[in-house]
Parts: structure tokens; C-alpha cells; sequence
């Protein structure tokens, strides 16, 4: 029976299209490995969309793009641009399957509840298991894409996304210190409007390296005597005297690693967007039953 490709079934063309290294548009990508792989389908196969209207085809070649992103096969130069990496170009084609792509994706991310974080689906799971799954992979999806993402940007950048999340979760104004020569102090936010209680900020965009306790005991010096708040914000991890040197302080010293991190971007939709609205209709028994 004639079927579309399932998303990881487009790896491989994908990246015999990106085969000779040239950067080429997103969208001009998945028009090529349509046209060059896809074709003989019947067009009532290509003319299938998913729920929010998306040609179905299409969703599924960009799916396949991005999990070879994640594995490191393919990159992004520029927005919009996709290009293949040198692993791409060596990677053997028995190597290129799902599970391969998805062991090779090394990150920090660890939702906190590690427990619920994957659910498995049973053959008897109902159609709100299978919703639930369905949304709880595409967040955390997005969660280490976002966290990818972090790493790469200049730490400048870095600070000022942090101060803008913290402002979108309901502190007051923001200050940005001067990029060099600021004691270890990145920002300062008011804890309310009226600016009455200071917290200061410090940002550490690390791609491997954790915090150390020396990082948080210079944190700490480097605050002033107009307050006794602090949060701390990596995109890596705390090592444990770090962890404990903030614990004892006397002042208040809140740590963000890169997995709390973006799972708040993700909540108050900083760096990230809603692409779709789907609506779940039950059936209405009082329309049926009216009393």
C-alpha cells in the first residue's frame, strides 16, 4: 500500500541533497527532496495536511531536518539556510537511523521530574494518552533546541535574554551593567515596581563547564549592601559546593541551570512561539439531554 514517508525515513535523502556541501534555502530543501524522492506518490498522498493545514509532506521532511540537526549532521549558517556538516558528509547510511540520531544528541537538558518526563505509551492508551505523549515530545523537543540555541549565542546576548524572561515573569524594570568591568554583576531587576527591593543577576553561558563554588563566592562578593538577593543563571550546571555555597550564604542565592532555565523560557514564551492551536471536541450529552 502506496504511504508517505515516516519523518525519519527523509534522513537519508535530506542529506544526499545537501550531499555536495552548498548552503541552500529551508524551504528550497524540502521542495528538492519532494521533487527528487517523492514524486511517483500520488497526488492525493502529497495533497495530505496535517490538523492546522500543513502539507503533511512537507511537515514530515522539516521534522527529518531537524533531528538531523540535533545529531549533528546538518547545521543552520544563517536563518532560514541549512547546510551539511562534515559528520553528515562521513556518516554511513546504516548509521543514519532514529535511534542513532537520538543517542548521539549529547545535552544538558533533564527535565526536573525525571520520572514523568517520558511517558510510554501501552497498545491500550487512549486518545488523550496519545495527545498527551504526543505534546509532552515536542516540548521537550523544543526544550533542547532552546538550550542548543543558548549555548550558541554571544554571552552579552545571553544576558540580556536573561533579564527580559525575568521581566516577562512579572519583576520590575531591568538595569544591564556595563559589559566589562562590572564586578561580576550582569543585571539588576527590581523585585517590584516601584524598584523598593533589588535582586542582581549574574549569567553564565557555558556550553560544558559547570559552576563552581568560586563562581558563587565571587558572585556574592561582588554584591553591594542594598541587597541580599541574588540569582545566578547558567546554561550548563552547579557543581555541588557550588550548590551548597549558595545554600549557606546569607544572602538569598536562587540557582537556574540550563534545564530550569528552559523549562521557564518555555512557560513565559521567550524564544519560542506557538506555531499551532489544535481544538479536542467531546461530545456534548446536555445538547442531547436537555432538562
Amino acid at each position: 500500500m502506496e504511504e508517505l514517508p515516516k519523518f525519519n525515513e527523509t534522513f537519508l535523502p535530506i542529506l544526499e541533497v545537501l550531499r555536495d556541501g552548498k548552503i541552500i534555502k529551508g524551504r528550497d530543501l524540502v521542495r528538492i527532496v519532494e521533487e527528487r524522492f517523492y514524486s511517483n506518490l500520488s497526488q492525493e498522498l502529497l495533497d495530505q495536511t496535517t490538523k492546522s493545514g500543513d502539507r503533511l509532506i512537507e511537515n514530515r521532511i522539516n521534522w527529518g531536518k531537524s533531528y538531523l540537526k540535533k545529531g549533528g549532521l546538518v547545521h543552520y549558517p544563517q536563518r532560514g539556510y541549512v547546510q551539511i556538516t562534515e559528520k553528515g558528509k562521513t556518516v554511513k547510511p546504516e548509521n543514519i537511523s532514529l535511534d542513532d540520531i537520538q543517542s548521539s544528541v549529547i545535552t544538558f537538558y533533564e527535565p526536573e521530574n525525571k520520572s514523568a518526563s517520558i511517558t510510554t505509551i501501552e497498545d491500550d492508551a487512549s486518545p488523550q494518552d496519545l495527545i498527551d505523549s504526543g505534546f509532552e515530545k515536542i516540548e521537550r523537543e523544543v526544550k533542547i533546541e532552546l538550550l542548543s540555541k543558548l549555548k550558541e549565542i554571544d554571552p552579552y546576548t545571553f544576558e540580556k535574554i536573561i533579564l527580559i524572561l525575568l521581566k516577562k515573569m512579572g519583576y520590575g524594570d531591568f538595569i544591564e551593567t556595563a559589559k566589562s568591568g562590572d564586578g561580576g554583576i550582569d543585571g539588576i531587576i527590581n523585585e517590584d515596581q516601584l524598584g523598593l527591593e533589588k535582586i542582581y543577576i549574574q549569567a553564565k553561558r557555558y556550553s560544558e563547564n559547570k559552576v563552581r563554588e568560586t563562581d558563587i563566592r565571587n558572585f556574592i562578593g561582588a554584591m553591594s549592601g542594598d541587597t541580599r538577593k541574588g540569582i545566578f543563571v547558567t546554561t550548563s550546571s552547579f557543581d555541588e559546593k557550588a550548590k551548597v555555597k549558595a545554600r549557606d550564604a546569607h544572602h538569598t542565592i536562587i540557582l537556574l541551570d540550563g534545564s530550569k532555565l528552559v523549562d521557564l523560557m518555555h512557560k513565559f514564551n521567550v524564544g519560542v512561539q506557538i506555531k499551532n492551536r489544535y481544538e479536542v471536541k467531546i461530545l456534548d450529552n446536555d445538547f442531547f439531554d436537555p432538562e
